[in-house]
């Protein structure tokens, strides 16, 4: 059975989605950007944002019960190829061995100005 998942500590679903969703065992977050828990965007490098992403992140996945070492699949989106490294350096320091599958993809332009977000999929152990 399909459950909404909802946490103040990262920004409020302010469309028609959800934070995160649990089915069974299985944990799907909708995509994270640079947006404080209060939902104003974090000004600063692509560092910063990356790391707001994945605070959100973290706070959505502790909401359903789950952390990162229970991620199987990442996906990334960025704005700009040339910033996977510092992309990648971010969100390298918050997962561990053995790391999800994962892809990155560069689009030409994400909501609210971001330009880096970032989606999970994890499994409850």
């Amino acid at each position: 059975m399909k459950k909404k998942i909802e946490t103040p500590k990262a920004p409020k679903a302010t469309g028609p989605f959800s934070q995160a969703v649990v089915d069974g065992n299985m944990v799907f977050t909708s995509g994270q950007v640079h947006l404080t828990p209060e939902g104003k965007p974090l000004e600063g490098s692509i560092e910063e944002q990356t790391h707001q992403a994945m605070k959100n992140l973290q706070a959505i996945l502790e909401a359903a019960r789950v952390s990162f070492k229970d991620v199987v699949k990442t996906t990334i989106y960025v704005t700009d190829i040339s910033l996977y490294g510092e992309v990648n350096e971010v969100y390298g320091s918050y997962m561990s061995e053995p790391f999800p599958a994962r892809e990155t993809v560069c689009v030409k332009e994400l909501p609210l100005g971001a330009r880096v977000e970032i989606s999970m999929i994890a499994v409850k152990s």
